[in-house]
């Protein structure tokens, strides 16, 4: 069953935006608002990496190269989780996932991000 809905993606220019979206749309809100959720990508022929959790406090953590320019942010109530990413460039392109960065489900499909050189 489908646990995790990812959209939002697309194609667009080097420096313009996204945002993603990441929706638990069969978890019911007492299971998702405890849950420290993340987004993961990956690129063509590269293995999935994480770049960004959001805690159930609102700690966040990115990876160093998504700092200052990809803000993860969550709504408990819609049980979604979002990336609004920024400054995109050509190595930012990827299949985008988000998971429970803890205790992972099973992974969605995804959403393609895609910055042309």
């Amino acid at each position: 069953q489908v646990q995790l809905v990812e959209s939002g993606g697309g194609v667009v220019q080097a420096g313009g935006s996204l945002r993603l979206s990441c929706h638990a749309p069969r978890m019911i809100t007492s299971v998702f608002n405890p849950r420290t959720m993340g987004w993961y990508r990956q690129a063509p022929g590269k293995q999935r990496e994480f770049i960004a959790s959001i805690s159930s406090t609102r700690t966040t953590n990115y990876i160093d190269s998504v700092k200052g320019r990809f803000a993860i942010s969550r709504d408990n109530s819609r049980k979604r989780v979002y990336l609004q990413m920024n400054s995109l460039k050509p190595e930012d392109t990827a299949v985008y996932y988000c998971n429970d960065v803890v205790a992972p489900l099973s992974w969605g499909e995804g959403t393609p991000v895609t910055v042309p050189s």
